[in-house]
């Protein structure tokens, strides 16, 4: 969602903080702005609707420069996108303030604020705390204490960072419900969301806890828990290839991350050695908590949901273990009753997504077994805040629309029902049949690449519809339904995924000739009874489009059109079957000319409620 960036430097860091805006053009924004503290004490300051190309522009006929700054992209939640209401906010032509997150008691602060004779120029929930930090300052008291004290009076979520003129080698910055980190250099350091906007700055890093505060300088940092007391947190160096980000040959991220899966499933699976699992790549203790274990809860938002609905049938059919799936938005605030020995598992592609994040906090005292999250990153929220953790191997992911990040989570919950599995009687000849299966994915998925160019001709036949129905049977049904999410994310055409059992039950009323079918069609027990939900579409004039298995038997005739999938073990078909909805989506998207990689209205990580 929203980004920070923040510096405080011996140096001018007008460049550092919108290199950093660049590197978080991902996460999703509607504008973009940033404020520096000059050599004569004064607040420069330039905020633009759109893109971080516009704050670039300005830079570059109008520079403002300076040893201490910060930045800022936003997605608007409060006020619609406009100069007025991008960020950073000041106040008095002292104070600058960035915000991520949601003041939920902004309106009250709001009025009483302006009874003490603030302006508000902006409908932003941000506003109310530059207001609050410059009534404190203005008393005399230091930017460190108006923080301690504004954050006092917040509630919701937030990750501030702030400057003041009167103390012009200081970003003094608060983190509760929302991501921020702190980046360590020599004679400088630096705040932000996300690792990858300091990348090019540092390799250090410090994960600020919930609650901290942090005063940061040229000559040194210093952080406080929310008390206020010093406290020292552990810091980290980040490894890895930085130009892991760059596009190389490919015209968008999420054809390249398309591309990658193949290497990012043969990563992900290399944790485990031998012919089978180990409960340890889990984590610490896991062996003990699955020997306790009875019963799951997944609990996950939007791609990642859909990976638990895919879970549910493995953990059920391989590890005979029920598996209740919730999305993590609703799973909080109901009335809920957990199964004795149930383990808790979050999923989580950034490791910081709010509901997810909010689930796990807000489970009871030993309502659960433990708590085991997947996700891609390390360090993360919920990988801290997890009794376990399973980490995906599959680097950075630009694209707002997951693909890679999708298929390693479901590879992922593979492992996790052959281990949990192995704890309830799987046989040894079953476990080494599904390790070797895991083994045969990366190739499965380079074959499916390959029909890449039969699935672009495909899509032209989408371009010009308004609406699309996916159809999928047993654990096709979530494979149909990511593949729903992804042509609605990028081509803002109305998709939706249905069993295909239940098309007699109301979907068939909206089936014609301008709402093409996509079905998912492998080779497996249930084909027969697709098949007979297929002709049902058929009968009513539908437009099909099925991604068969080569031996399913469908061939191409007036008003379907096949799609021949590679011959797959039934165990791996989810991952195959989404990688070509995945090429699917891509293609119309790119026809239909909208932004594949940052689509309207959308975030990469969604850090607010």
């Amino acid at each position: 969602m929203c980004g920070i960036v923040a510096a405080t430097a011996r140096r001018e860091v007008s460049e550092i903080l919108l290199e950093g805006l660049r590197r978080l053009e991902y996460r999703g924004y509607d504008s973009a702005g940033m404020a520096l503290i000059d050599n004569e004490h004064r607040l420069q300051l330039h905020k633009y609707q759109g893109k971080v190309a516009n704050l670039e522009e300005a830079q570059t006929l109008n520079p403002i420069l300076g040893c201490t700054g910060i930045a800022h992209t936003r997605w608007a939640t409060h006020g619609q996108p406009s100069a007025a209401n991008a960020h950073p906010h000041i106040s008095g032509q002292r104070v600058a303030v960035v915000h991520n997150g949601i003041i939920e008691n902004h309106q009250a602060l709001r009025e009483e604020l302006s009874d003490a004779g603030y302006d508000f120029v902006s409908a932003t929930d941000t506003e109310v705390i530059v207001h609050l930090l410059h009534s404190k300052v203005n008393e005399g008291i230091s930017l460190f204490d108006a923080m301690r004290y504004t954050v006092s009076r917040l509630d919701g979520a937030y990750a501030l960072a702030a400057i003041d003129t009167h103390c012009p080698e200081e970003v003094v910055a608060a983190r509760s419900g929302s991501p921020l980190v702190v980046g360590v250099g020599i004679g400088e350091h630096f705040l932000a969301s996300d690792t990858m906007a300091l990348r090019q700055v540092t390799d250090r890093f410090i994960y600020l806890d919930e609650g901290d505060l942090v005063v940061c300088s040229a000559a040194g940092l210093a952080i406080y828990d929310r008390g206020g007391e010093p406290v020292q947190r552990e810091m980290k160096r980040i490894s890895g290839d930085i130009e892991d980000a760059d596009l190389g040959d490919f015209e968008h991220y999420m054809l390249k991350e398309i591309y990658e899966q193949p290497m990012a499933l043969a990563a992900t699976f290399a944790k485990a050695v031998g012919e089978k699992i180990d409960d340890s790549i889990f984590g610490e203790g896991a062996a003990k908590a699955f020997a306790k274990t009875q019963a799951i809860q997944i609990v996950a938002c939007g791609t990642s949901y859909h990976a638990g609905l895919v879970a549910r049938y493995w953990l059920e059919d391989i590890a005979g273990i029920p598996c209740q799936v919730e999305v993590a938005s609703e799973f909080r605030y109901r009335k809920r009753v957990a199964h004795p020995g149930t383990l808790l598992v979050t999923v989580s592609q950034s490791g910081e997504t709010a509901d997810t994040l909010a689930a796990l906090r807000h489970a009871a005292p030993g309502e659960f077994v433990a708590s085991l999250v997947v996700a891609n990153v390390d360090n993360s929220s919920l990988v801290r805040e997890s009794d376990m953790a399973f980490l995906t191997r599959a680097g950075i992911e630009i694209g707002v629309a997951s693909t890679k990040a999708f298929t390693t989570q479901l590879v992922g919950f593979l492992m996790l029902a052959l281990v949990l599995g192995r704890h309830r009687g799987l046989t040894a000849e079953r476990e080494q049949q599904l390790v070797e299966g895991l083994r045969l994915l990366p190739d499965l998925v380079k074959q499916t690449l390959k029909i890449d160019p039969q699935i672009e001709a495909m899509s032209s036949a989408f371009i010009q519809k308004h609406h699309a129905l996916f159809l999928g049977r047993g654990i096709q049904y979530p494979v149909a339904m990511e593949g729903a999410l992804k042509l609605k994310e990028i081509s803002y055409i109305h998709a939706e995924a249905y069993p295909a059992g239940e098309l007699k039950h109301g979907p068939l009323a909206l089936v014609d000739a301008d709402m093409p079918i996509v079905a998912v069609a492998p080779n497996d027990d249930l084909l027969d009874k697709l098949k007979s939900n297929l002709e049902e579409v058929r009968s009513r004039g539908g437009e099909l489009y099925v991604f068969a298995d080569v031996d399913a038997g469908f061939k191409d005739e007036p008003g379907v059109h096949v799609l021949a999938m590679p011959h797959t073990p039934e165990v791996l078909q989810p991952v195959i079957y989404t990688v070509a909805l995945q090429l699917l989506a891509y293609h119309v998207a790119l026809q239909k000319g909208t932004d594949v990689d940052k689509p309207r209205n959308l975030a990469k990580s969604v850090t607010v409620e």
